[in-house]
């Protein structure tokens, strides 16, 4: 009888051994999540990967910065079992921002349906948009402790849109859509959040080289050799353009995209002659600063790019650097010939980009505006945007690669460091190397 008993209460403990370790893992919720991105030679556009659908798939998609939600081309070779489209008129409908109603006559499959809600994916590459169909499906991501990624977290009904085959023209080669990471409500952050109830931000730290990183919720953002590269943090408040900068959108929509305050220009700490009203957003839209991953290289509106490349020019002269004919797409290019190397890039004019105050400028290093075209020629990597353009400067993803940027949505605020090639770390050292 005993020797039952005793058997009976170690048959109950393994139970609820097992069942506990279970509980646990269903019941895992993450404080960030974190996720690689390369940069594609070709396009030079900054690729992640995610796992959606069931059975999971492995895609490509581009990174958009600014963009409002994660599409993908749900025309070619979409099969899944967790596929659902996203009904008119319902509480996803309204998250993703809209009321209407389409149907489909070629379905039932992915992205055709009847009687379901539609929105517009951009391929904000070659600025074409088109209807699709809203949808929720699976998404899985690797969480993180912020040195690496740890155990896998699957998001059961993510919404995403459905976009056409044709509308990957431009994109990346093997990219199936574009990761939004905007402001909008069916944003990735923004869904993130929601699902795992951490904080509204995310991180990104790009690199030409090895795979940078985006982290989704809080730091600790530790890069090798031992450095959280959170503690070079400087912050500035993130701007709402109050007219949408999307292809598509309706009358009174905000713009998703991420905007920040320039209040004036220095090269090698000398003040740029500008006309500052550019500086700002009008009441039309138009002005003003943003940040994006879309546009290689930052663009200036003619004035602008006259104003800062003649001061460059002008400091650049005046240390022995000589300048040669423009290599599309730049116009101005220099001889590398007297150009020293330094732990922070070539050894040229700082320009910094002042924000709220005189004492907060974003400064761009050598690292960051020189592009190397071969052995013997550097240019500028920055781009005459023309005259009135949408926006004043769009701050490009070169200038952006080895920079540690972190956008908190919840208090409006971003967060950003100098160049980490001064710390003596990069953003290709994130350690992918999974501890899960």
């Amino acid at each position: 009888m005993a020797s039952s008993s005793i058997i009976k209460v170690v048959i109950l403990s393994i139970f609820l051994l097992f069942s506990s370790t279970s509980y646990a893992q269903r019941s895992f919720r993450p404080s960030a999540l974190v996720l690689p991105v390369s940069k594609d030679a070709s396009t030079l556009q900054y690729v992640t990967k995610i796992n959606q659908r069931t059975p999971s798939v492995s895609l490509n998609v581009v990174l958009d910065l600014g963009g409002r939600f994660l599409w993908v081309d749900c025309d070619k070779d979409y099969v899944s079992s967790t596929y659902r489209p996203v009904r008119c008129r319902s509480a996803q409908c309204s998250l993703a921002g809209n009321d209407g109603c389409g149907n489909c006559t070629g379905g039932p499959r992915p992205g055709c349906n009847t009687n379901t809600c539609f929105i517009f994916p951009e391929n904000t590459v070659i600025h074409l948009s088109t209807g699709g169909e809203v949808a929720q499906d699976a998404l899985t991501v690797p969480s993180t402790d912020g040195s690496n990624p740890g155990q896998s977290v699957t998001v059961p009904q993510l919404i995403f849109g459905c976009g056409s085959t044709f509308l990957l023209e431009g994109l990346a080669r093997g990219a199936v859509g574009m990761a939004g990471l905007g402001r909008a409500r069916i944003g990735l952050p923004s869904q993130f959040s929601a699902a795992f109830s951490f904080h509204k931000k995310f991180a990104i730290c790009l690199s030409s080289g090895a795979d940078g990183v985006v982290f989704f919720g809080d730091g600790p953002y530790n890069l090798l050799p031992n450095i959280e590269a959170a503690g070079f943090l400087r912050y500035t408040p993130l701007f709402i353009n109050p007219v949408s900068t999307a292809g598509t959108f309706s009358q009174g929509e905000p713009s998703d995209e991420y905007f920040i305050g320039v209040k004036s220009i220095r090269v090698s700490d000398k003040a740029v002659s500008l006309n500052t009203t550019l500086l700002s957003i009008d009441r039309q839209g138009n002005g003003g600063t943003k940040i994006s991953t879309v546009n290689p290289y930052t663009v200036l509106e003619t004035s602008i790019f006259k104003a800062v490349t003649e001061s460059f020019i002008r400091e650049a002269a005046a240390s022995n650097i000589r300048r040669v004919a423009g290599v599309a797409p730049f116009e101005v290019c220099f001889s590398s010939e007297n150009v020293l190397s330094t732990r922070v890039g070539p050894s040229v004019p700082y320009i910094e980009l002042v924000l709220q105050s005189q004492s907060l400028p974003w400064t761009i290093t050598g690292s960051n505006s020189m592009v190397f075209v071969n052995d013997k020629v550097l240019c500028l990597g920055f781009v005459d945007g023309g005259f009135r353009p949408r926006t004043s400067i769009v701050i490009g993803g070169y200038q952006l690669e080895d920079l540690l940027l972190q956008f908190d949505l919840a208090t409006s605020r971003l967060g950003f460091t100098s160049t980490l090639l001064g710390s003596r770390t990069t953003c290709g050292n994130f350690n992918f190397t999974s501890t899960a």
